[in-house]
């Protein structure tokens, strides 16, 4: 009969149906461009899942992130987090490199979804990774793409240094002047042209003035502080900040440019020894004598630093300012004994009181010998007491069980109104087909009403990503137990002082310190790397060391 529905054709039709995880990103940069919304791309993906009679499991969304890397991106970490829990079939994306711009990331990532059974599909690229066709299409696809990329890349770079051997500015700001856009007579499109700030050019002229006149870089970063002057993000001024104006030849009318290269690959390490710089188009806020002068000054002082510590003091950055946070780097004070000779106290003071000056902070300092031996001892009792390790790892837990609870009904009662306004949407629109509405008073009411969804969804974002990072597997006493035995004997069997400075900085996050200038908590980081890291000194194996979950991330204090 025509009507009977074979049992076999219904297991085969649910046997069709797919759990689908959609994936969504844009860059902030990419926000302003057309196509790249994130609601357009989550449209588009629904309703290729409806097309297809397939089941949407969760929409994974990273707003306003870039795609040159993955571990900032707390939405395909969650992703990848359940791809092992078996919560969804295929992982879909408008277009590949949504899930990542290097194909070396892309591979991978769709490696792990292959061994897990799960397929990748890209709405705007026709291919799958079910079949071995498929992949091979795929992996093509993505070297060819980030080829493109890299080519886009490079014609980007060739235009910048052609703009600069022109002694025109390549764009950013920079105080003492105004970054204006300008119709270019001789180019295509706009070009950037410099005009001075006269209220910031005061404090360019000021810095330079105090430089050539004896002043050093603290001098003047304490006095431009005390005076309540800013830099250009209105941020206090720093020595290092100092030292960039005062090295900055725009100031003297010229235009440098490509001093370091590769910057976002090898940050500081790749400085070019031959870098642009040519006359530029703008006007100086110095006079070239000024410039000499001070380009002659800083090589007169500029010299090796008497000593170098080779990670004496391991504690530099871990111990935090009780005041104002930062982190805590060497001072010395001399102190002149009633026989005439001197000794040299060592101290962890505030970096941002170094840097900065007193109108910045104060330098809170710490004795370097107290601080190093009340760390050690207190890790070294850790690691051979299993009563404290329990005692700790059950507060953990607790902790995070508690935390997560009221992130858990806030995240559902947003949920929950956000359905409600869909149900509202759906009403508003049943009632402009049964013509009981006005199609003004429909726009008027969905406007209202996505309004709304927008505020919610915002509010969304961070409980969802905070649910995310608090959600982490429970804390388990011989992992720690483990860490800590591994520490402790990979410290003691330690040759240098840096192996051994290395070593705490792997473990601890952060030490915080009290008013009265004592050691208050010390903050032990255990994560997968971690774990990975002292298991694989000792070649043990942990517990957690092969879990794919990302979110393994807890803070012990001590």
């Amino acid at each position: 009969m025509q009507g009977i529905i074979r049992k076999s054709d219904q297991a085969s039709h649910q046997a069709q149906v797919k759990r689908v995880a959609l994936y969504a990103r844009v860059s902030t940069v990419e926000q302003a461009e057309e196509g790249y919304s994130i609601d357009e791309q989550l449209n588009l993906l629904r309703e290729w899942c409806d097309h297809h009679g397939h089941i949407i499991h969760k929409e994974y969304v990273d707003r306003g992130i870039s795609g040159k890397n993955i571990s900032g991106r707390p939405a395909i970490q969650q992703l990848l987090h359940d791809a092992p829990q078996g919560k969804f079939d295929i992982v879909l994306v408008w277009k590949m490199n949504r899930l990542s711009r290097k194909s070396v990331d892309l591979l991978t990532i769709v490696d792990q979804l292959q061994k897990r059974n799960i397929g990748f599909r890209s709405y705007t690229e026709q291919y799958e990774t079910e079949t071995p066709s498929g992949v091979l299409q795929f992996q093509m696809m993505a070297a060819i793409a980030e080829f493109e990329r890299a080519n886009i890349a490079e014609n980007v770079k060739m235009g910048m240094i052609a703009r600069a051997k022109e002694g025109l500015w390549n764009g950013g700001q920079v105080l003492g002047y105004n970054t204006v856009k300008e119709r270019s007579n001789n180019r295509k499109g706009e070009v950037s042209k410099l005009y001075i700030n006269e209220e910031e050019a005061i404090i360019i002229r000021k810095i330079f003035d105090m430089y050539v006149n004896g002043h050093g870089y603290k001098a003047i970063s304490n006095h431009l502080n005390k005076q309540g002057f800013k830099t250009k993000k209105n941020n206090p001024f720093s020595i290092n900040g100092v030292k960039t104006i005062l090295s900055n030849p725009v100031y003297a009318g010229y235009i440098r440019y490509n001093v370091r290269r590769d910057w976002s690959e090898k940050r500081r390490n790749n400085i070019n020894p031959d870098p642009i710089i040519v006359p530029g188009q703008h006007e100086p806020i110095i006079s070239l004598e000024v410039w000499e002068q001070a380009k002659a000054t800083m090589k007169k002082r500029s010299r090796k630093p008497n000593r170098v510590h080779d990670g004496e003091f391991p504690l530099t950055g871990l111990l935090r300012c009780p005041v104002c946070d930062a982190g805590m780097v060497i001072g010395r004070t001399t102190n002149r004994l009633k026989d005439g000779t001197k000794r040299v106290l060592e101290y962890y003071v505030c970096g941002a009181w170094k840097n900065k000056g007193t109108a910045v902070c104060r330098s809170n300092g710490v004795r370097t010998d107290y601080a190093d031996k009340y760390v050690l001892e207190k890790l070294t009792n850790l690691a051979e007491n299993d009563i404290l390790i329990k005692q700790i790892v059950d507060n953990i837990n607790e902790k995070n069980k508690n935390n997560v609870a009221p992130l858990q009904q806030e995240f559902e009662l947003i949920k929950k109104s956000l359905n409600d306004l869909k149900q509202k949407k759906d009403k508003y629109l049943q009632l402009y087909v049964e013509e009981i509405i006005s199609k003004v008073d429909l726009t008027n009411q969905l406007t209202e009403i996505e309004q709304k969804e927008a505020q919610l969804k915002e509010r969304l974002q961070p409980v969802e990503g905070r649910l995310t990072i608090d959600n982490i597997p429970k804390v388990e006493y011989k992992t720690v137990k483990q860490v800590m035995k591994n520490f402790s004997k990979a410290y003691k069997e330690a040759l240098t002082r840096e192996q051994r400075k290395a070593l705490l900085h792997a473990l601890i996050h952060k030490i915080t310190i009290s008013e009265d200038r004592k050691i208050d908590t010390i903050q032990i980081q255990l994560n997968r790397e971690v774990t990975h890291y002292f298991n694989q000194k000792e070649g043990a194996d942990s517990s957690i060391q092969d879990d794919p979950a990302p979110f393994f991330n807890v803070l012990l204090d001590l």
